[in-house]
C-alpha cells in the first residue's frame, strides 16, 4: 500500500513532463519538416533566380488595369446603376444626416449647445463631468474654433455611429461564429492596416470630393476596434455562467442579451473609446478630400508651417474625443448598474437646453463673441522656436533630440534594414514561415508566406522591407513601453486615472499636429517618423493590456497570494498568463496602428511605401499609390501571422 502511494508521485511528475515535452517535439518536428522541404526547393529557386533580390522575372505590372479601372468610373459615375441607386443613396443620405445635426447645432447656439453638454453629462456621471464638459466646449469658442468645431462634431456624430454599428455587428457575428471569426479577420485587418492615404482616391473616385467620401473613409478606419473588441468580449465570456445559462434552458437569443452581452459590457466600452478616437483622428486626413471643420484649419496651417494655429485647432479635437469618451463610457456603466432609471432628469436636460437655446436666440447671441477669443498661435510659435534653439543639438553632457535621432538610425533602424535587404528573398521567406508556423498551423504560416510573396509580385520588394525595419523597430518600442504602462496603470488606480487624460491626447491629437514638433526636434528621416508611429500606437496597447489585467480572475490571485506568492510572482505568473488574449489583442493593435501611421514617414522623410503612396495621392496615381497601400496590408497580414497564435496552440494553451 505505501509502495503504491509513493510510486504515485513520480509517474504524476513523468506525464507532467511529458506533457510539457509535446510542444517542444512538434515544433522541432515542425522545423525539421521545413528544412526538407527548403533543401528541396531552395535549390530549384536560386537555380532559376538567382541574387538577393526579388526576381523581376516574378512581378507584375497592375498599372496598366488600375488605370481602365480608373477611367472606368469616371466614365460611369454619374450613369451606372450602381453608382446612381445605390452609392448615390448613400451619399445622398449621409449628407442629410450630417447637415440636419449641423443645422440643429446652429440653431441652438454656443449657449445651447454647451448647456446640453453640460445637462448630459450631467444626467449620466454627475456634476463633474458636467464642469468638465462645459469647460471644454467654452475653451473651443475661447481658441475661435466654434463654427469649425461644430462642423466637427457634427460631421463625428454620423461617422461615430455608423462605425459603431457596423463594427458591432461584424463583432457579433465573429464573436458567435468560429468560421466568421476566420473569415472576417483578413478584412479587418485589411480595414485598419491599408493607410488612409491609399483608400482615399478610390473613395473620392467613387463618392466625389466631400463630406461622403469622408465619412466612408472615417468609418472604414474607425470600425475594426470596434469589431475586434466586440469579438473578443464575445468569446471570452465566462464559460461556467454560460454554461449555468444553457442547463436552464435559455434560448440562444437569451443567452444572447441575458449572458454574452451582459459578460462583454466592458469590451464593448472600450471597443466605443476606441472608435472615439480613432474617428476624431482621422478629421485631419478627412480634411484632405474636402471634409470642413477643425481638420481643415489643421490641413492648412501646417501647409503654411504655422504650429500654434494648428495647435488652436488641435485642442478642440482633443475635448471632444475626451467629453465624448467620457460621457458614453458613463452611460454604459449606468445601463449595466441597476440604478432606478429616474426619467425625470431627462425632462429636465431637455427643458434646460431649450430653455437655454431660445433665450440665446432672443437675445441675438447664438454666434461665440469674437471679444471672447484667446489668440494663443504667437505664444505656441515662440516656444516651438525655443525648443528648436536649446534642445536640437548642444545639450551638454545628455546631446540634443537630433543627436538621439542620429543614433538610433545608426544604432538600429540602419543595421535592421541592411540584414533584411542581405538576406535573400527565398530566406526570408523561410523565415517567415518557420515563425508563423511555429506559433500557429501550416495554413498560418501560408497565409503569412503568401502575404510576402504578394509584396515580391507586386514589385515593391525592397521598400517594403525598408517599410518592415521602420515598423519593426517602432513595434519593439511600443510594446515594451505600452506593456511596462500598462502593468503600472493595472496596479495602481491613481496612476491610470493620472494616465488616462495623457492618453487620450496622444490618441486623438492628430498626426499632423504633432508632427512640425517631431521633426523639429528630431530633424527629418526615418527616426521621427518611428517616433510618430510610437506615440500614436502606444495608448490602444496600454489601454488594452490595462484592461486586460484587470480583468483577471480576483479568485485566481487570492488563492495565488494564500500560497505565499510575491507580487512579481503574481504578475509573471498568474495576472500575464490569464491575460494572455488580451495581450496578444494589443500586439495586434500595436502592429496595425503602427502600420497605420506609416504615412507619416512619407512626408517627413522615412521613404519607402509611405512615400509611394502619399506621391500616388498628390498624382492621382492609382496604380502607384494602391499598390504601397495593398503592400502595406500584406505586410500588416504577415506581421499579424507570426504574433497571433492560432489553432492547436491557442486551444492547448487554453485547456492549460
Amino acid at each position: 500500500m505505501t509502495a503504491a502511494v509513493t510510486a504515485a508521485p513520480p509517474s504524476k511528475t513523468g506525464a507532467g513532463a511529458l506533457k510539457n515535452l509535446r510542444p517542444r517535439h512538434r515544433a522541432l518536428g515542425k522545423l525539421l519538416l521545413l528544412a526538407v522541404v527548403a533543401a528541396v526547393l531552395v535549390p530549384i529557386a536560386t537555380a532559376h533566380w538567382s541574387g538577393a533580390a526579388w526576381p523581376h522575372a516574378l512581378t507584375v505590372d497592375v498599372s496598366e488595369p488600375l488605370g481602365k479601372a480608373s477611367d472606368w468610373i469616371i466614365d460611369n459615375r454619374d450613369s451606372n446603376p450602381l453608382f446612381v441607386y445605390f452609392l448615390g443613396h448613400v451619399s445622398n443620405a449621409l449628407i442629410v444626416a450630417i447637415r440636419a445635426v449641423y443645422v440643429v447645432l446652429l440653431a441652438a447656439g454656443w449657449a445651447g449647445v454647451t448647456a446640453a453638454a453640460g445637462l448630459i453629462a450631467w444626467r449620466v456621471a454627475g456634476w463633474r463631468l458636467a464642469a468638465s464638459a462645459v469647460v471644454a466646449l467654452l475653451a473651443c469658442g475661447a481658441l475661435g474654433m466654434w463654427i469649425p468645431t461644430m462642423q466637427t462634431l457634427a460631421l463625428m456624430v454620423v461617422a461615430v455611429l455608423a462605425s459603431v454599428v457596423v463594427g458591432a455587428l461584424l463583432g457579433l457575428a465573429a464573436g458567435l461564429s468560429e468560421r466568421m471569426y476566420r473569415m472576417l479577420r483578413p478584412v479587418l485587418d485589411t480595414m485598419q492596416a491599408l493607410p488612409a492615404y491609399a483608400y482615399l482616391l478610390p473613395v473620392v473616385l467613387v463618392f466625389g470630393m466631400g463630406v461622403p467620401a469622408a465619412v466612408l473613409a472615417t468609418v472604414v478606419y474607425a470600425a475594426p476596434p470596434m469589431a475586434r473588441l466586440t469579438a473578443l468580449g464575445l468569446r471570452s465570456a465566462d464559460g461556467g455562467v454560460m454554461e449555468a445559462v444553457t442547463s436552464l434552458g435559455a434560448t440562444f437569443r437569451q443567452r444572447l442579451f441575458s449572458a454574452r452581452l451582459p459578460l462583454a459590457r466592458k469590451e464593448l466600452l472600450l471597443g466605443l473609446n476606441q472608435t472615439i478616437m480613432m474617428a476624431l483622428s482621422m478629421a485631419v486626413i478627412a480634411s484632405v478630400i474636402g471634409a470642413a471643420g477643425l481638420g481643415d484649419r489643421v490641413y492648412q496651417a501646417l501647409a503654411s508651417v504655422d504650429v500654434g494655429a494648428a495647435l488652436a485647432a488641435g485642442i478642440p479635437i482633443v475635448l471632444l474625443a475626451v467629453i465624448l469618451d467620457r460621457v458614453t463610457g458613463a452611460a454604459g456603466e449606468k445601463l449595466g448598474s441597476h440604478e432606478a432609471p429616474a426619467r425625470w432628469k431627462w425632462g429636465v436636460v431637455a427643458a434646460g437646453t431649450v430653455v437655454v437655446a431660445l433665450a440665446a436666440r432672443f437675445a441675438d447671441r447664438l454666434d461665440w463673441p469674437d471679444a471672447w477669443v484667446v489668440r494663443i498661435a504667437p505664444t505656441v510659435n515662440d516656444a516651438v522656436d525655443w525648443m528648436t534653439d536649446h534642445l536640437y543639438t548642444g545639450v551638454p553632457y545628455v546631446g540634443g533630440t537630433a543627436d538621439w535621432a542620429a543614433r538610433f538610425t545608426t544604432w538600429i533602424l540602419d543595421p535592421v534594414r541592411s540584414g533584411l535587404t542581405w538576406l535573400p528573398w527565398w530566406s526570408v521567406l523561410l523565415i517567415v514561415a518557420a515563425l508563423a508556423w511555429l506559433i500557429g498551423t501550416w495554413r498560418t504560416a501560408l497565409t503569412a508566406v503568401l502575404a510576402m510573396a504578394a509584396i515580391g509580385y507586386l514589385g515593391v520588394w525592397k521598400a517594403s522591407l525598408d517599410t518592415l525595419s521602420q515598423v519593426l523597430a517602432a513595434v519593439a518600442v511600443t510594446l515594451v513601453l505600452g506593456f511596462a504602462i500598462g502593468i503600472a496603470a493595472a496596479r495602481s488606480n491613481r496612476f491610470e486615472r493620472l494616465l488616462r487624460p495623457v492618453l487620450d491626447v496622444f490618441q486623438t491629437m492628430p498626426q499632423f499636429v504633432y508632427l512640425i514638433p517631431v521633426v523639429a526636434l528630431f530633424g527629418v528621416g526615418r527616426a521621427p517618423a518611428v517616433a510618430a508611429a510610437v506615440v500614436y500606437a502606444l495608448p490602444a496597447v496600454v489601454r488594452i493590456t490595462t484592461q486586460g489585467l484587470r480583468q483577471v480572475d480576483p479568485a485566481a490571485l487570492e488563492a495565488s497570494r494564500s500560497m505565499g506568492a510575491t507580487t512579481a510572482q503574481q504578475l509573471r505568473q498568474v495576472q500575464l498568463p490569464l491575460a494572455r488574449p488580451a495581450l496578444l489583442l494589443a500586439v495586434n493593435q500595436g502592429v496595425v496602428l503602427t502600420l497605420a501611421v506609416v504615412i507619416i514617414g512619407g512626408l517627413v522623410g522615412g521613404g519607402a511605401l509611405g512615400y509611394d503612396v502619399v506621391f500616388g495621392l498628390a498624382q492621382g496615381d492609382l496604380a502607384t499609390g494602391l499598390v504601397a497601400g495593398a503592400a502595406i496590408v500584406c505586410l500588416g497580414l504577415m506581421l499579424d501571422r507570426v504574433t497571433q497564435p492560432t489553432g492547436r496552440r491557442t486551444h492547448e494553451g487554453k485547456g492549460a
